[in-house]
């Protein structure tokens, strides 16, 4: 299941991830978090090696759908939809909502369109999902991509903040 795009004339499918795929995604997660922050220091790294597999067995497709480029079975671009159920409002009237993350190609797959025709895939499934809205933090490479895909600035009366304990609890 996914869809379907041309790039220089080759044929270009969008699938959803499995759990089969969770040691390429969790590569792909770090490589995208290391080229998004920098490098990671090594206790960094061995705890998303160590935690981000669970995770993926728990949420892939319950509440997290990761849509994937291959290469000769080699996934090289991907992006993540994470559905939310929150309390209705005039904002998302069914209280469904999703949160795009990790749109991410590989450095030698870049400018083929896939990043584009991923985007338009997961929107495709955003809307079977009935999400009400979807949003997306951008960078500025990305910011054109998604506004061509339909996202707009969130012109909002309210901040974006965020709270950090100062110690995270260890398993």
């Amino acid at each position: 299941m996914g869809s379907v795009g041309y790039y220089m004339n080759y044929l270009v499918n969008v699938e959803k991830a499995g759990i089969n795929d969770i040691d390429a995604l969790v590569k792909m997660r770090l490589e995208y978090l290391i080229e998004d922050n920098g490098n990671l220091n090594d206790s960094e790294v061995i705890e998303i090696k160590r935690e981000l597999p669970d995770y993926f067995k728990k949420h892939i497709s319950n509440d997290l759908f990761i849509f994937v480029v291959r290469e000769e079975q080699t996934i090289v671009a991907c992006a993540f939809l994470l559905v939310i159920e929150k309390p209705m409002s005039p904002a998302f009237i069914n209280g469904k909502t999703g949160t795009v993350l990790n749109v991410y190609t590989c450095p030698d797959y870049r400018h083929k369109g896939y990043a584009r025709l991923i985007m338009e895939t997961l929107l495709e499934e955003a809307k079977k999902l009935q999400l009400s809205v979807v949003d997306l933090k951008s960078t500025d490479d990305g910011y054109y991509l998604y506004k061509s895909v339909g996202f707009a600035d969130d012109n909002s009366k309210y901040h974006l903040m965020k709270w950090k304990p100062d110690t995270l609890v260890q398993k």
